[in-house]
């Protein structure tokens, strides 16, 4: 009988862990929901052992909640918190511009940052916004941020935004997508963020970042009253 390496076993538990975290910030875990070692070692495939080296880590990361002689389930999300991490997302995001400006885009980073501009231009000059888009969107709005992420290159600052952004309602891949409007303006404002990170303006990046997300901040805390009053 074969012994799997520990890197083989790390490796599954690093697998079965992405899946997991895809299927709540894609919503298909939904806030609350119990998640049972059994059902989701046979929906996977897989033994209990990544399993649970899984919902470990993402309990660490802040998605998942432990409750003693109930397990685990998908954390719940109300306007209260979902405010305290846009606040604490605007002071790390905009330290990330801060930091890109000051230490300088490179010119390969500058690329993919344009390249998601002029995707973005595309989707805009429809007028509408298309359902089919709404994914596409989602991705270029990510390729954004990581890119100045990358650009700011601090491990503990990209550490603390990791567990800011895996929450499922404000990760940078949700799109409020039925206001056009909205989305227009969080686009240009992604021009002038490349526009003061290239010129190595490091204060006027971070309070751009910083307005970029309080308008998302204020944009979320509108929709969920407007659903909890219906």
């Amino acid at each position: 009988m074969a012994v799997k390496k520990i890197s083989d076993v790390v490796t599954l538990a690093q697998s079965v862990t992405d899946s997991v975290r895809s299927e709540i910030m894609s919503g298909r875990l939904a806030p609350g929901e119990k998640l049972q070692e059994v059902k989701l070692s046979e929906r996977l495939g897989v033994s209990r052992t990544p399993i649970r080296a899984a919902l470990h880590s993402l309990a660490s990361e802040g998605l998942l909640e432990y409750q003693p002689n109930r397990g685990y389930c998908v954390r719940s999300l109300n306007t209260d918190r979902l405010i305290a991490i846009f606040d604490l997302r605007g002071v790390l995001e905009g330290l990330a511009a801060r930091l890109a400006a000051d230490k300088g885009m490179s010119e390969a980073e500058q690329s993919i940052f344009r390249d998601a501009l002029v995707r973005g231009d595309a989707i805009m000059a429809q007028g509408v916004l298309k359902l089919e888009d709404r994914e596409p969107f989602g991705e270029i709005n990510v390729q954004i941020h990581e890119t100045i992420l990358t650009a700011a290159d601090d491990q503990i600052l990209s550490d603390m935004l990791m567990r800011c952004r895996n929450t499922p309602i404000s990760s940078e891949r949700n799109v409020l997508w039925h206001d056009f409007a909205w989305v227009r303006r969080s686009h240009d404002d992604h021009y002038r963020l490349l526009d003061a990170i290239v010129l190595r303006d490091g204060a006027r990046a971070e309070q751009l970042m910083k307005e970029h997300v309080h308008a998302v901040k204020l944009q979320m805390k509108s929709e969920l009253e407007a659903i909890a009053t219906n």
